[in-house]
């Protein structure tokens, strides 16, 4: 139980790193990467339910760094 959350937290941290370089935002520490790949991953699990997705570790990957991407978007849009 304690491997498959620390995967998935090393698994948030890289989609977030991803999707800051995505949205060419800062270099951001690996915190604020880490916390934005956890969110995005929650973010895109709900968008690949709604909208019937699933599958593998493959798509739960891309789901996270788009969700991550998303909120991304959003902070930026609302917190300047």
């Amino acid at each position: 139980m304690l491997i498959k959350l620390i995967i998935e937290i090393v698994i948030g941290a890289v989609c977030g790193y991803i999707a800051n370089g995505i949205m060419k935002g800062d270099q951001s520490s690996i915190l604020k990467n880490l916390i934005l790949g956890v969110i995005g991953g929650f973010v895109g699990g709900l968008i690949g339910n709604l909208l019937g997705i699933g599958g593998g570790w493959v798509t739960g990957i891309i789901l996270s760094i788009v969700g991550a991407c998303l909120v991304v978007w959003l902070v930026r849009k609302f917190i300047k």
